[in-house]
């Protein structure tokens, strides 16, 4: 475990009213007083490269009544990202919206030829609009535009060397955009165009001439904060304001019927819900339909206007997720199997896997859960049709995205198309060069780290008294929050006693600990955690407050124990 270093002086610049266990966690993140401020105000201005372009494109589009087409991705980003368009347009007078959205298994990523042919035979749209994605779609924004149809790209993920020929591009991670942060998920750039476009026709009178009420977009933030979070995109002070309001919106019930019913369904307390609630339980319910079948599913469910549509949708999303859970189960442990008779060690520098049984809607989680336990970059691969299809998650020591383009320059036609960014990525490779690739790639890592694995050790927030772990200290994290990728939920760790434990739920440890030296007994809970012999135990764990029959107590959430 390793203790994040407080910045003294910006713990000595905070105002007095703030407590000192929150200073010493905002300063251990280099976030300065003014970057706390969560207020919609402090929202940046779009300042997008090519923004003018995008708007008088779609003010056309709407004021002939052209019909418009959402060409989204088949994840839970890209799902937000499809309805906040759909919505915003409808509000704006927009008459004839529709989306279609790649299937994983038939059509590939983004703004592929096949997508683009579908769309002109199925919807012959006017204009498309790419939603997280179509960054790297040159081939079909090129179709697209030979068919006469206008093309927005709207994306953030990193750009290729050659740009698509769309009639404009929203992607803040573009060469020569100002604006000024980079960490927006897709979902928030589509937000973000919107809301200009909002704007826009707003400063022409359109709203008055068409007798339209001027939408409020803010009613779209729950959807925003929903795929932010989904995205695991870094929470810089942006993206918080966007994801805190969303948060706020969805406590209050106003918000997607589809976000209401998938919480119902899973029991989650709607009053007290914490953006992790997001990541952990909706948006895997709007993930596994995009991995096992269609995301359109998902997509349906958070357009519903009506909360027994709602419902069945979010039924049919659950059912979805049974089936991925097994489904990941099963590949884990096969996936482990092959690890163990490798001879894969703790020196090991990456690991490249492949099984024609795997389902290759799961090999990312799969990649990531072997990542988190072999602490090295991992690709793991699933037949799809002739070619292979993987998925690689990443460390920080590796930007991946990079690694591939060098692997790419390296050894050409190895691969046969990728992207993604720094922690992540997906390939497509030809069954013929798996080997050739898997030596590859393991050369390009072990070349990049020097021949030395990199030590990545649990980073904490240091000790705390028995007078700091309190429910009071628990209620002001949970008020300070929200926590996330780049501004992560504080994690303490200290030496306990195990003097009690018991497992819950099949596979989950609960126990009670002593503070050693005091006389502080604590309750935990460790998922997915065996019995412990000893008897001394040293925890990381974050402090939580437990709400059961409307009791709340403070309960330890337990990282790690050893």
């Amino acid at each position: 475990m390793q203790t994040r270093p407080i910045d003294n002086a910006l713990y000595e610049s905070y105002s007095d009213d703030i407590p000192d266990l929150l200073k010493k966690i905002y300063a251990a993140r280099a976030v300065t007083e003014t970057q706390l401020s969560l207020s919609l105000p402090y929202l940046l201005k779009p300042d997008f490269d090519q923004l003018n372009i995008a708007l008088e494109l779609l003010e056309k589009s709407i004021l002939e009544d052209q019909r418009i087409l959402i060409v989204g991705d088949f994840d839970a980003d890209g799902a937000t990202a499809s309805v906040v368009a759909i919505k915003a347009l409808r509000l704006m007078g927009a008459r004839y919206v529709d989306f279609l959205v790649p299937n994983r298994f038939k059509h590939g990523y983004g703004l592929s030829p096949e997508i683009v042919n579908e769309a002109k035979a199925e919807k012959e749209p006017h204009l498309i609009i790419t939603v997280d994605n179509g960054i790297s779609s040159n081939e079909g924004a090129a179709l697209a535009r030979s068919f006469g149809i206008d093309v927005i790209i709207t994306d953030h993920h990193l750009p290729p060397t050659e740009l698509p020929n769309a009639n404009a591009i929203i992607n803040p991670n573009l060469s020569g955009c100002d604006f000024p942060s980079k960490n927006l998920a897709g979902v928030g750039v589509c937000f973000y165009l919107f809301s200009s476009l909002k704007t826009h026709l707003d400063g022409l009178g359109y709203f008055e001439e068409q007798k339209i009420k001027v939408p409020d977009l803010r009613e779209l933030l729950d959807l925003v904060a929903l795929g932010t979070v989904a995205d695991v995109v870094k929470l810089d002070q942006n993206n918080r304001i966007l994801v805190s309001e969303g948060l706020k919106r969805i406590r209050q019930k106003f918000c997607s019927k589809g976000i209401l019913a998938i919480l119902e369904l899973t029991k989650r307390p709607i009053e007290s819900l914490q953006a992790s609630d997001l990541g952990f339980t909706v948006a895997p319910r709007i993930n596994a339909a995009g991995r096992l079948s269609d995301i359109s599913q998902g997509i349906r469910c958070l357009l519903s206007e009506d909360i027994n549509d709602a419902r069945r949708y979010a039924s049919n999303l659950e059912e979805f997720n049974i089936k991925r859970r097994e489904e990941q189960s099963r590949m884990q442990d096969e996936a482990l199997a092959i690890v163990k008779s490798q001879s894969i060690d703790e020196s090991q520098f990456a690991i490249v896997l492949y099984n024609e049984n795997w389902h290759q809607g799961v090999v990312g989680i799969v990649a990531g859960k072997l990542k988190e336990t072999y602490q090295c970059p991992c690709a793991v691969f699933a037949k799809a049709d002739d070619v292979l299809k993987g998925s690689i998650r990443s460390i920080p020591d590796v930007h991946i995205k990079d690694l591939l383009d060098l692997i790419e320059r390296e050894n050409p036609k190895l691969i046969e198309k990728f992207g993604g960014h720094a922690m992540a990525a997906g390939l497509t490779i030809q069954p013929d060069n798996f080997e050739e690739f898997k030596d590859a790639f393991t050369k390009a890592i072990t070349k990049h780290l020097k021949g030395k694995k990199p030590i990545i050790e649990l980073l904490t927030d240091g000790t705390l008294d028995a007078s700091e772990i309190t429910l009071q200290n628990a209620e002001l994290l949970r008020q300070a929050s929200p926590w996330g990728q780049g501004f992560e939920e504080p994690i303490f760790y200290g030496d306990f006693e195990l003097l009690e434990q018991r497992v819950v739920g099949e596979k989950h440890l609960k126990c009670n600990l002593k503070l050693v030296g005091t006389n502080t007994v604590l309750e935990g809970i460790a998922f997915f955690q065996e019995k412990l012999q000893s008897k001394k135990v040293r925890v990381a764990y974050k402090l939580n407050v437990n709400a059961f029959r409307g009791n709340e107590s403070l309960q330890l959430m337990i990282e790690s124990i050893e």
